[in-house]
């Protein structure tokens, strides 16, 4: 009885001790998850959905079509921008008209001028020898003044239809302003197309054709394929000696009996423990029990050998699908060995449940 109770005393010292070198030189942890990136399928227009061309969990490749809006209210829209470019190019034409029209009577108000001051030189010499009537002279001044008039009335008419003219070809203002509205009516109806940002799987799909879709919200999720990690949470003592690019060997519960190789991609050395705003006083949190819960932090694991184009690289890989993660952060042959051999039983143990 005796020699038992020392066995068992000695086997759970054993394992105290193997518990204690191994949480900080082989750290394991079973909270871990697959995670990935999901990307919001958002419409930039609103209308309509005319067609969906994909089904729920459908795995889609990048550029594919997910789905189309309405294009004919769009279709209309670019038709009317076209024809408002022509009226605008059709217009600078006139307007150029118009400066052409006022720069031949401002010539002819200045030739008129001119021969009104060569008459008024001959009528005015006349006068100061005193032979020509005064009302001769007083009808000369009304017409040089009105000469005078018209030429600047003619300058006012050349410099408003230049105005109006403005720049000439594609730099004209109202050319500027049709081009930009028959880009923006084009852009809206290359957008009631939506399509596969990236290689993924559909999710969340919950609309059909007629569905009415709002511009900024989402019509359905996609889980990217081109950035799959794995997030394991280690304990706040576990982290002392983990590094980035330490090697970790996985568990998937989608693959009972396989193990997954890893390394260490980046610590997340940040964690909330309430909800703290500005402007508030600092929450504290509460201890719940005689010893108090570790923290934990988020560890991101890169796959090694399953990333885009790779021969392992179409293995499913559930979001948020759990996991069961060691990180081997020294060369100790000892309790690398032993957790290697931890692992591996996790892997058929994970059989199990």
């Amino acid at each position: 009885m005796k020699t038992t109770t020392r066995l068992v005393t000695l086997l759970a010292l054993l394992l105290f001790v193997w518990y204690l070198f191994a949480d900080r030189i082989t750290p394991y942890t079973s909270l871990a998850r697959v995670k990935a990136i999901v990307i919001e399928v958002v419409p930039q227009v609103s209308g309509y959905v005319a067609a969906l061309a994909v089904t729920n969990a459908q795995l889609v490749e990048g550029g594919d079509l997910l789905a189309r809006i309405d294009q004919r209210p769009f279709a209309l829209e670019v038709e009317k921008a076209r024809s408002a470019l022509q009226s605008a190019t059709q217009s600078v034409g006139a307007s150029s008209s118009q400066v052409e029209i006022a720069q031949a009577n401002l010539t002819q108000a200045e030739i008129g001028l001119k021969n009104t001051e060569l008459q008024s030189v001959r009528i005015f010499e006349l006068d100061r020898k005193g032979l020509v009537a005064k009302a001769k002279v007083d009808d000369m001044r009304a017409d040089l003044a009105a000469a005078e008039s018209k030429v600047a009335g003619a300058g006012a008419d050349l410099e408003k239809a230049r105005q109006q003219l403005g720049d000439k070809g594609a730099d004209n203002p109202q050319i500027r302003s049709a081009i930009a509205q028959l880009g923006e009516a084009e852009l809206n109806l290359e957008w009631t197309e939506l399509h596969a940002p990236s290689r993924g799987v559909v999710v969340d799909l919950t609309i059909g054709e007629g569905t009415f879709a709002k511009a900024g919200q989402a019509l359905m999720n996609l889980v990217s394929f081109e950035e799959v990690w794995v997030e394991a949470y280690l304990t706040e003592n576990n982290l002392a000696r983990v590094s980035v690019g330490d090697p970790v060997d996985m568990v998937l519960d989608l693959y009972p009996g396989r193990i997954f190789k890893g390394e260490v991609s980046s610590i997340t050395n940040a964690a909330s423990v309430g909800p703290d705003s500005p402007g508030s006083l600092p929450s504290v949190p509460k201890e719940q029990a005689w010893l108090r819960d570790p923290q934990r932090f988020p560890v991101r694991i890169r796959m090694l050998g399953y990333e885009i184009g790779s021969e392992n690289a179409d293995i499913r890989r559930n979001l948020n699908g759990q996991a069961n993660v060691i990180v081997y952060t020294g060369d100790n042959g000892f309790l690398n060995a032993l957790g290697a051999v931890w692992i591996r039983l996790i892997s058929w143990l994970s059989y199990a449940y």
